[in-house]
């Protein structure tokens, strides 16, 4: 059984776990799965509370993509989050990497 199959497995059980939800995204990402990590991603930024992490690993995906423009609106909306939340550490993560953004795409 594959590491993803396992994840799958496990989030069968416990399908409100964010951590095993986010681990699969991780997982997709990592098999080149990349439609499929970015929807896993997008269910987590719309769940409530919204999952910070999964905005900064969207915005990281869509740019390696060349999606800039997804990617620059992603981080935006998590930068906000995240600042809404009091993460200012990934507040600042995400805006350290929007703005590396600033010359890709233009």
């Amino acid at each position: 059984m594959s590491r993803l199959e396992q994840l799958q497995q496990m989030l069968s059980k416990e399908p409100n776990d964010t951590f095993l939800r986010y681990a699969v995204a991780m997982e997709l990402r990592s098999q080149e799965q990349f439609e499929a990590s970015l929807a896993a991603f997008s269910e987590l930024r719309q769940q409530q509370p919204p999952h910070v992490p999964s905005f900064f690993m969207s915005g990281q995906l869509l740019a390696e993509l060349d999606r800039i423009d997804e990617s620059r609106a992603v981080l935006r909306d998590g930068i906000e989050i995240a600042r809404r939340v009091g993460d200012h550490h990934a507040a600042g993560e995400m805006s350290e990497f929007l703005g590396s953004l600033g010359v890709l795409g233009e």
